[in-house]
């Protein structure tokens, strides 16, 4: 019989917290598609996708019956804190894509104020912290390495369908980036 203990518990949370941000992000795809939203850095989104499977998928199988470390639980929690101002603060506009609509204002508030990518500080810290909690230091080492290679590609990618969209434009906003 296989025995579910805490750590199960925080992999079930994080699943099912993918799975509705992936629903909402197919949702909020539609809607930008419909605005004219023009997606930029398709290619690398699979190495995204591939990522972030294989980061969770990989706890699960090495860590679900593990105990849950309460320093850095602390610290998850947090950043799901911070994750959650974020798609607060970019709402219909996140998505796991980046797609630029038109005219639309870049976001600025809430922790776009800060920082010009939040949502990837979060990942990054999740990306650590979570192994961490379960007691997998080379686990978060090596994952939080592999993100910083992919958003070492895909950061310079988000920025460039900024400022093109900024370039294209006359007199008019840069358009809005929803993107995980």
């Amino acid at each position: 019989m296989i025995e579910f203990g805490w750590g199960a518990a925080l992999l079930v949370f994080l699943t099912l917290q993918r799975i509705a941000e992936l629903w909402w992000a197919k949702q909020n795809e539609r809607r930008l598609f419909a605005a004219s939203g023009v997606e930029h850095g398709r290619s690398h989104l699979v190495l995204i996708v591939c990522l972030h499977a294989t980061w969770l998928l990989g706890m699960w199988v090495l860590a679900y019956d593990r105990p849950v470390d309460p320093l850095f639980l602390g610290v998850v929690v947090v950043l799901q804190l911070a994750r959650f101002w974020v798609l607060a603060t970019l709402g219909r506009r996140w998505t796991i894509r980046i797609i630029v609509v038109p005219g639309e204002n870049l976001v600025a508030r809430g922790p776009y104020r800060l920082m010009r990518h939040p949502n990837y500080a979060v990942v990054a810290g999740e990306f650590a912290a979570v192994p961490l909690a379960l007691g997998l230091p080379v686990y978060a080492l090596g994952f939080t390495v592999l993100n910083a290679a992919v958003l070492a590609i895909r950061i310079p990618a988000e920025n460039a369908a900024l400022a093109g969209a900024a370039a294209g434009q006359t007199g008019k906003s840069i358009g809005a980036v929803g993107a995980r």
